[in-house]
């Protein structure tokens, strides 16, 4: 594909993403909250005509009441809003822009070859045959445990830890963040799609075939919307973690993951509890401490030995001559490489100034995450690495 015309696909596809999601956990925010502000009807005839629980609301200069029936109303309205598009526009609208970014270049985005030399057909497989299981994993767990709610969620806990170390040692350590957050948008999606949507249409035909309807339906796609509630938090952090390579450069990125998805989930359930009344503050702070802890955990250690410690002195020009083989082709003024038309970033390693300059980001990114070269395309070696760690640790000055 046309650099230049990836570039924009990218640039339409995230805007469209993140509107969209923006919207779809906008709803599942306030849908959640809302059940859990309701209140027992005040008016004895508001409870004989089927409403479960009530709520007074203010936004925008006005004051709402709003009913919740417990199963449906006695006649369906005329005008009935549903909430379905703006979960898959976003699913549809990520899994775009995963096809333009990470499947286009699944050599450099997808693929890293310091981890599993797979073909780029073979990876792409890989990535869609995972979001198609998880969605049938969690389904078969729901079924089985769908009375035991702690438990179902362990079971989950325990199978994205299974799904972050198995997709670590397949792709590289940014492609398996957002490959298990896209595992997860698809089962929330697809709760929508198979559960939540079937639900409400059992209510509606009930009604309009004149029968009383099954209040199962529509407990369970509240079930399920409110575990869409919980995943909320880990989706967002795992599409958002590219930027991050401290947590997916880490050598048990995977762990991280895993500890940062259990962590949005926890301070989910704060917020879900305060909406009932209850305001947990121990979870806020249990929460804070175990991030500090797994900030501390990834932290390099000052006194590690630095990275090429053994290797002695290393000269600029040894360091310039590795950028030069693996960097520059991406990061260039004029790159070379097929997949980039300007430098990533902006970042720009042509003259030595530009090096020095950006010595400590080239260690953070090339010598202790190894995020960089993407998907090891120009096969940077780990002694490379070490080299030029070694020149960094040396202060970046020796000429």
């Amino acid at each position: 594909m046309d650099p230049y015309l990836n570039d924009w696909l990218d640039l339409l596809l995230r805007w469209l993403h993140v509107i969209a999601g923006i919207v779809w956990i906008g709803t599942s925010f306030y849908f959640v909250a809302l059940d859990n502000h309701l209140r027992p009807p005040e008016r004895d005839e508001d409870a004989e005509q089927g409403v479960g629980g009530e709520t007074w609301e203010i936004h925008g200069g006005g004051f709402y009441r709003i009913e919740k029936y417990r199963v449906a109303p006695g006649t369906l309205p005329e005008a009935l809003h549903w909430f379905k598009w703006e979960a898959y526009a976003t699913w549809l609208s990520g899994f775009a822009l995963m096809i333009v970014v990470y499947y286009v270049n699944a050599d450099v985005y997808l693929v890293d070859r310091d981890v599993a030399d797979l073909g780029k057909a073979t990876a792409i497989a890989i990535s869609v045959g995972l979001l198609a299981a998880a969605w049938f994993l969690y389904e078969a767990l729901c079924r089985v445990l769908a009375e035991r709610p702690l438990l179902l969620a362990v079971c989950g806990l325990v199978a994205v830890g299974a799904a972050g170390y198995g997709v670590s040692q397949l792709f590289s350590g940014r492609a398996t963040y957002l490959q298990v957050g896209a595992m997860l948008g698809t089962i929330m999606v697809a709760n929508v799609f198979f559960v939540i949507i079937p639900a409400h249409w059992e209510l509606v035909r009930a009604k309009q075939a004149g029968r009383e309807p099954e209040a199962r339906h529509g407990l369970r796609g509240k079930q399920r919307s409110v575990h869409n509630n919980y995943l909320t938090l880990p989706v967002v952090f795992a599409m958002l973690s590219s930027h991050s390579p401290v947590t997916y450069g880490h050598a048990h990125g995977w762990a991280v993951l895993v500890a940062l998805t259990a962590i949005g989930a926890w301070v989910r359930h704060f917020f879900n509890l305060r909406h009932q009344g209850q305001t947990r503050w121990l979870i806020l702070a249990t929460a804070a401490v175990a991030t500090a802890a797994v900030a501390v955990a990834v932290r390099p250690g000052d006194d590690d030995p630095p990275a090429g410690a053994e290797t002695g002195a290393v000269p600029f020009s040894e360091a310039q001559t590795i950028v030069a083989e693996r960097c520059v082709s991406c990061h260039s003024l004029h790159p070379t490489s097929e997949t980039f038309e300007t430098a990533p970033q902006g970042v720009v390693l042509d003259t030595p100034e530009q090096i020095r300059a950006r010595a400590a980001a080239i260690e953070e990114q090339a010598v202790r995450t190894k995020a960089m070269p993407l998907g090891n395309l120009t096969r940077m070696t780990q002694e490379e690495r070490e080299r030029l760690g070694a020149w960094i640790d040396q202060g970046a000055r020796i000429p």
